[in-house]
C-alpha cells in the first residue's frame, strides 16, 4: 500500500480512536499515557532532522552549480527565475492566509485550550517576539550572520544562520580547486543521500505518527470548530496552489507565446507522476522528458536547469509554509507584524530552496519558519495529519514551476522550440 494511503488510514483511525475514547472515563488518561508520546516522538524526530537536511542539501546544491562557470547566463538567469517564482509563491500564500484567516474560525474557548497545552512554548515565543520588537532595524540582519557555526547548530532557531553558513561554505567549494574541493563535496553529496534515506525511515513511521497526533488533538481539544479551521486551511493552500499554476502559464504564455492548454498537456505526465510520489527527485527524469520532447526545450537547458529545480524551486512549498505558519499563528492568537511576514518570505524563500526534493521534506522545512517567525513548534501537530495528501499537490506545482522556468531559460537563449514543430516530429 502506497504511504499515503496509510497515513490517510492512521489519520481516520486516529479520529475514531480518539472519538471512542473521548466518551470513555479513562480515555484521556490512556491516551496521554500510551499514544501521545508517540506522536511527540514523531514530531521530534521531524526537527531531529531538519538541521543536517538543510546543512547538506543546501552545500550539495551550491556545489553542484560548478557548471555555472560554463553557462554563466544561463546560471544566473536560472537562479534569478527560481528565486522571483519563490518569492510570488509566499507572496501568494501570505496574502490568501491572511485574507481567508482559517485559523480564526477557531472559538475563543478552543484558543484558550490550545495556548494552555503548550502554554510553555508559546510564552518563549512571545519572549522573543518582544526582544526582536525591541531591537534595530539592522538586528535581523546581523542576526544571520552567526559567531559560531556549532553553537548556532545546537538550535533549530538559529536554522537561518544555518542556511547562511551552507550557502557560504557551498561557494568556497566552488572557488578552490576542484581536485582539493572533490573530497569534501563527495562527502557532502554522500551525507545528503544518507538524510534523505533518514528521511524515508522518519516518514514510515508517519502512519502511526498521525494517529498518535490525531486522537490526541481530539481528546485534548475535542471541538469541531478545529476540524473546520483545518478544513479551510487546506482549502486556502489548494487555492495559493492553483493561483501558482495560473501565474506559471501567463509568464509562460508572455514570454514564449506558448497557448497554456499545450503547457499543462506537454507536463501532465510528469504532474501525475509528483502527485503518485510528492517527489520531485523522483519526477526529474520524466519532468525532463516532457520539457524536451513536449516543450521543445533543448536538451542542453533542461539537463541543466531542471536538476537545479528540483532542489531550488519548490514554490509549491513556498507557497504552503506562508500558509501554515500564520494559520498556526493564528490558532494561537499571535498577531504576527508586518516585519514578521516579511521575515515570513526571506526564511520561506531561503528554505524551499534547501528543501529536499522528496516526499513531506516541507513540513521538516516548515520548523525553519515558525521558529524564525517566534510561532511555535508544537503548531505542527494542527496540521501535519493533513499534510500529506497536501504535499502530493505542492509536488505538482513544483514540477509544473520547474518545467515552465526551463522554458524561460530556454527562450532566452533561443534554445526553445515550437511544442507543435516538436510534437510534430
Amino acid at each position: 500500500m502506497k504511504l499515503h494511503w496509510k497515513i490517510i488510514i492512521g489519520m481516520v483511525l486516529g479520529v475514531v480512536f480518539g472519538l471512542i475514547m473521548s466518551q470513555t472515563s479513562f480515555g484521556s488518561d490512556l491516551i496521554k499515557d500510551w499514544v501521545k508520546p508517540f506522536g511527540t516522538i514523531f514530531i521530534n524526530l521531524l526537527k531531529l532532522i531538519a538541521m543536517p537536511l538543510i546543512l547538506a542539501s543546501l552545500v550539495k546544491g551550491i556545489s553542484d552549480l560548478k557548471d555555472i562557470s560554463k553557462l554563466s547566463t544561463i546560471g544566473t538567469r536560472t537562479l534569478g527565475i527560481y528565486i522571483c517564482t519563490t518569492v510570488t509563491a509566499v507572496v501568494i500564500g501570505l496574502i490568501l492566509v491572511n485574507v481567508v484567516e482559517p485559523g480564526s474560525t477557531i472559538t475563543e474557548e478552543t484558543r484558550i485550550d490550545l495556548v494552555q497545552e503548550y502554554e510553555q512554548g508559546v510564552i518563549e515565543k512571545q519572549q522573543q517576539a518582544q526582544q526582536q520588537a525591541e531591537s534595530g532595524p539592522l538586528q535581523p540582519l546581523v542576526d544571520i550572520v552567526p559567531a559560531n557555526i556549532f553553537d548556532a547548530a545546537t538550535n533549530n532557531r538559529n536554522m537561518l544562520q544555518v542556511i547562511f553558513f551552507a550557502i557560504f561554505f557551498g561557494i568556497g567549494i566552488i572557488l578552490v580547486d576542484p581536485k582539493l574541493a572533490k573530497p569534501v563535496k563527495d562527502f557532502f553529496d554522500g551525507l545528503n543521500s544518507i538524510i534523505l534515506k533518514l528521511i524515508d525511515l522518519i516518514m514510515e513511521s508517519a502512519p502511526y505518527g498521525v494517529f498518535a497526533l490525531l486522537a490526541t488533538l481530539v481528546v485534548e481539544s475535542p471541538s469541531l470548530d478545529l476540524f473546520i479551521a483545518l478544513g479551510m486551511y487546506s482549502v486556502t493552500l489548494i487555492i495559493g496552489l492553483i493561483l501558482m499554476i495560473v501565474v506559471y502559464n501567463i509568464i509562460v504564455k508572455l514570454i514564449t507565446n506558448t497557448n497554456p492548454s499545450t503547457f499543462m498537456k506537454g507536463i501532465s505526465a510528469a504532474q501525475l507522476l509528483g502527485f503518485s510520489t510528492s517527489s520531485s527527485a523522483a519526477t526529474l527524469p520524466v519532468t525532463m522528458d516532457c520539457a524536451e520532447k513536449n516543450l521543445g526545450v533543448d536538451k542542453e537547458i533542461s539537463s541543466f536547469v531542471l536538476p537545479i529545480g528540483a532542489t531550488v524551486n519548490m514554490d509549491g512549498t513556498s507557497v504552503y509554509q506562508a500558509v501554515a505558519a500564520v494559520f498556526i499563528a493564528q490558532a494561537f492568537g499571535l498577531d504576527l507584524s508586518l516585519g514578521a511576514q516579511l521575515g515570513i518570505i526571506v526564511t520561506a524563500t531561503l528554505a524551499s530552496i534547501g528543501a529536499a526534493a522528496v516526499p513531506s521534506a516541507g513540513i521538516v522545512m516548515l520548523v525553519i519558519v515558525l521558529g524564525q517567525a517566534g510561532i511555535p513548534e508544537a503548531g505542527l501537530a494542527l496540521i501535519i495529519a493533513v499534510d500529506r495528501p497536501l504535499d502530493m499537490c505542492r509536488t505538482i506545482v513544483n514540477v509544473t514551476g520547474d518545467a515552465a522556468v526551463s522554458m524561460i531559460v530556454a527562450k532566452s537563449v533561443g534554445k526553445l522550440k515550437d511544442p507543435k514543430d516538436v510534437n510534430k516530429n
